[in-house]
């Protein structure tokens, strides 16, 4: 049988995946705030305003607003993993290489806490030899 973490460091775990949590749904909070105020900027602009704006503004602006769009996507779907992590807690599998089985480091966990393979596994996967 494979190695599990213990409750303790389970609960260590569950700890940094909902402060990594809550700062996501802040940070995402300020982009949703930030996308809506690019938004409602831009689109309260008169017929007349619009030529006076320069193309480059328009397209700054424009950058801006999908880049907001890329990272609020980005952060949302960050959030889900770190939720299937929490998952992983409540029925034992976190922490386990769903490839070799073995106990991912602890050091891999903290810092990368949705992972659910080892380095060498990930590894071998990017290489396509599993």
């Amino acid at each position: 049988m494979a190695k599990k973490y213990s409750k303790t460091k389970l609960n260590v775990f569950k700890d940094s995946i909902e402060k990594r949590m809550e700062e996501i749904a802040n940070d995402m909070d300020d982009l949703h705030d930030e996308i809506l105020d690019n938004g409602s900027s831009s689109g309260a602009l008169s017929q007349e305003s619009v030529y006076s704006v320069h193309m480059a503004d328009a397209g700054t602006d424009s950058f801006e607003q999908e880049k907001n769009y890329n990272l609020m996507s980005r952060e949302s779907d960050y959030y889900k993993n770190l939720e299937i992590a929490l998952e992983r807690i409540d029925d034992g599998s976190f922490g386990m290489c769903n490839i070799c089985e073995d106990l991912i480091p602890e050091e891999r966990m903290m810092e990368v806490p949705n992972a659910t393979k080892c380095v060498k596994c990930k590894e071998k996967d990017k290489l396509g030899l599993i």
